[in-house]
């Protein structure tokens, strides 16, 4: 009896000029804004970065994301995200940004009350975050064309209300500092990427809602909640 064959391909996310980046790994952090921060009950002059991962399927570019099964609130996070050329371990802050390949505007979706209750229980929440098209992103646009400032908008809004707005000087962490501080933990490679914090304003999603995510500069990502 022959062994089944194992066909792989790493996931692919479009760049604005025409090329794709290949995904490995998802990495995110949490409460890196001190608003974002206080609405979810933790100190932010004590915090420092909570990591965790998603799976790179898990990152999609597509219009239409499904809401996903065995959660009843499922949460908008709208993010900055970093895309790595080259990684490495115990990086400084200069090493780390030399690093970064382009950015993009993504979405952290959050199944908030499975994320609850594995936290009553003192169980991993892996489940809450790392979920079939849990990570919506939009084109990515090369570092040499497009940098953040401290002034740059964050926003989203679902169904052209907006529900969160700041700006990326908000960060308790800058970009090159977080991965300085991710690259201590694990090792950083190419074809990572960093989603690096959400500012305050966090809220629930229902089936037919329509979002949009804007990071001034990067293209928008404009995604419909479906029922399936």
């Amino acid at each position: 009896m022959s062994e089944p064959a194992v066909t792989w391909r790493a996931p692919m996310l479009p760049v604005s000029d025409g090329r794709e980046f290949p995904l490995r790994h998802a990495w995110c952090v949490g409460r890196n804004y001190a608003e974002h921060a206080r609405e979810m009950g933790v100190d932010p002059e004590r915090s420092s970065p909570v990591f965790f991962s998603k799976p790179a399927r898990a990152l999609v570019h597509s219009d239409r994301v499904a809401y996903p099964p065995e959660t009843g609130e499922l949460h908008h996070e709208v993010e900055l995200v970093a895309l790595l050329a080259s990684g490495g371990r115990n990086l400084s802050p200069e090493q780390a940004a030399a690093g970064i390949f382009g950015y993009a505007v993504g979405v952290d979706l959050t199944r908030r009350d499975v994320q609850a209750r594995a936290k009553q229980a003192g169980q991993p929440w892996e489940m809450s975050k790392g979920f079939d098209q849990s990570g919506p992103v939009g084109l990515i646009v090369p570092a040499r064309d497009w940098r953040p400032g401290p002034d740059t908008e964050i926003e989203l809004w679902v169904d052209g209300k907006a529900r969160q707005a700041a700006r990326l000087g908000e960060m308790i962490w800058s970009i090159p500092d977080l991965l300085a501080e991710l690259s201590r933990t694990v090792t950083l490679e190419p074809g990572d990427a960093v989603f690096t914090g959400t500012p305050a304003g966090v809220g629930a999603l229902e089936p037919g809602q329509r979002v949009r995510a804007r990071v001034a500069g990067l293209p928008e990502i404009e995604f419909t909640i479906a029922a399936d």
